[in-house]
């Protein structure tokens, strides 16, 4: 049986639109293998509930599959025998009978039908408005092609626009719940995992049972037949034409290039030529443009940095697709050594450092406040993993991430300290806090040091 794991934010937005007297609206939307269709069918236990999966076949064909799906949930022949070439008949069954009791109806997929009929959207938002909003209907639709459904549903200009009571952006699972999925990983095991599958459950579930993240690389990965083989190709041919292009960019931009000045040159392009592809993927959820958190205006920074947000598209570009010809070619050992070789150093690192940031709120509970937790860069040759403040006080916490299999020690926090002083930010009236993150702990003498330091952390993360 499937896991189902985190998710109560999500299950309570659903349960409160669900108690809401009469009608209500919600749009679940995501990349795909994220869980939405899970979260439906877990809100959905217990409930009078009609779901219907749309196709990318024929408007015709989804019609008529979604009138014999009414027919049958609701135990109406009539609707079943009839011949209907408009909407409207099927939904005025949904809406009368929701009298007797509320009808949760979740249209999955809603894109193919816009896709099948460009006007849907008009017919379902008359459709809405007409009776089916009206009455005791709780309506959801789903979708995973995001450009589509922003379109359909979300912008200004859909004619569904403004009749949505409620809307769940379906992301990844946190770290934090991680190790509900595979109990048996030691949380080491579980950094590493996490650094492939990301939260996304449908690829925790492929590593389930295996605590060789190695071994589990090659068989669900490195195999050409394997599930994850082409996944990003799978994950993009949908949401954009030139995906040779597309591609180029991420694996510039995984290979370490993230500055958008050094992107164009690597890809030997203009910069005004990226700034659609860029945009496109960061609509997407797979790209976010950073700047360093103290920045007041983000827009207008000159301090951006690209960076991928999903770990196995990270993963996939970094190692998988510059190598697809040696894994195509059969010398998929050679491709698996190289990856045994860079993987800690060039991938897990960085993502133990978002890990760490995902942490740091808990630090909320103990005497410092912060509002604003990221990194931090300035112009010149200084990187802090983890920079945190409060906006509106003088608190501030300047943190380090170590992946090592050393421990650390007073040098560590020294480094710090003499970075911070690089951070402008209210540097004459500032309460400033230290936070270090190691692998594998801390040496006694900077353990003793900390016990009489109130505004010095210490934490080993694995």
């Amino acid at each position: 049986m499937r896991k189902f794991i985190d998710r109560q934010q999500e299950m309570t937005v659903l349960e409160k639109e669900y108690q809401r007297e009469g009608s209500s609206f919600v749009v679940i939307y995501g990349r795909r293998r994220v869980g939405k269709t899970a979260l439906i069918n877990r809100f959905c236990e217990g409930k009078r509930a009609i779901y219907f999966l749309a196709t990318e076949e024929s408007e015709g064909e989804n019609r008529n599959a979604f009138k014999e799906l009414v027919s049958e949930s609701l135990q109406n022949r009539l609707l079943g025998s009839a011949s209907l070439t408009q909407w409207e008949p099927i939904f005025q069954v949904i809406a009368e009978e929701s009298k007797k009791s509320k009808i949760v109806l979740v249209i999955d997929e809603f894109q193919y039908l816009g896709k099948a009929n460009a006007a849907f959207p008009s017919v379902l938002q008359k459709i809405w408005d007409q009776f089916l909003g009206k009455e005791n209907v709780m309506l959801i639709l789903c979708g995973s092609l995001i450009h589509m459904m922003t379109s359909q549903v979300l912008n200004y200009s859909s004619p569904l626009y403004g009749r949505r009571t409620a809307q769940i952006k379906m992301g990844q699972i946190d770290f934090a719940y991680y190790h509900e999925f595979e109990k048996n990983l030691t949380m080491d095991e579980c950094v590493q995992h996490y650094a492939v599958t990301g939260g996304v459950p449908k690829y925790i579930e492929l590593f389930e049972g295996k605590k060789n993240i190695y071994k589990g690389i090659a068989d669900h990965i490195l195999n050409t037949g394997a599930f994850l083989y082409a996944e990003p190709e799978f994950l993009l041919q949908k949401e954009v034409t030139e995906i040779g292009s597309y591609f180029s960019l991420l694996k510039t931009i995984a290979a370490g290039n993230h500055k958008l000045g050094k992107i164009a040159t690597v890809m030997e392009v203009s910069q005004s030529r990226l700034s659609a592809y860029l945009r496109n993927l960061i609509e997407l959820d797979l790209l976010v443009r950073e700047v360093p958190v103290t920045e007041e205006n983000p827009a207008k920074s000159k301090l951006g940095l690209y960076r991928i947000k999903d770990n196995f598209i990270t993963f996939w570009f970094r190692f998988i697709y510059p190598n697809k010809g040696m894994i195509e070619s059969g010398h998929i050992d050679d491709v698996k050594n190289k990856i045994e070789n860079h993987f800690i150093e060039q991938h897990v690192a960085f993502v133990y450092e978002d890990i760490c940031r995902q942490d740091a709120w808990g630090l909320l509970s103990e005497k410092i406040s912060f509002n604003r937790l990221g990194r931090w860069w300035g112009n010149k040759d200084v990187e802090i993993d983890l920079l945190a403040y409060d906006t509106e006080g003088k608190d501030i916490l300047f943190g380090e991430c170590k992946y090592s299999t050393q421990k650390k020690g007073m040098e560590v926090l020294r480094d710090l300290q003499q970075k911070a002083k690089s951070v402008p930010w209210n540097r004459d009236a500032r309460r400033e806090s230290y936070l270090l993150y190691s692998r594998s702990g801390f040496t006694k003498e900077l353990e003793e040091y900390a016990e009489h330091q109130p505004n010095l952390y210490l934490r080993k993360l694995v």
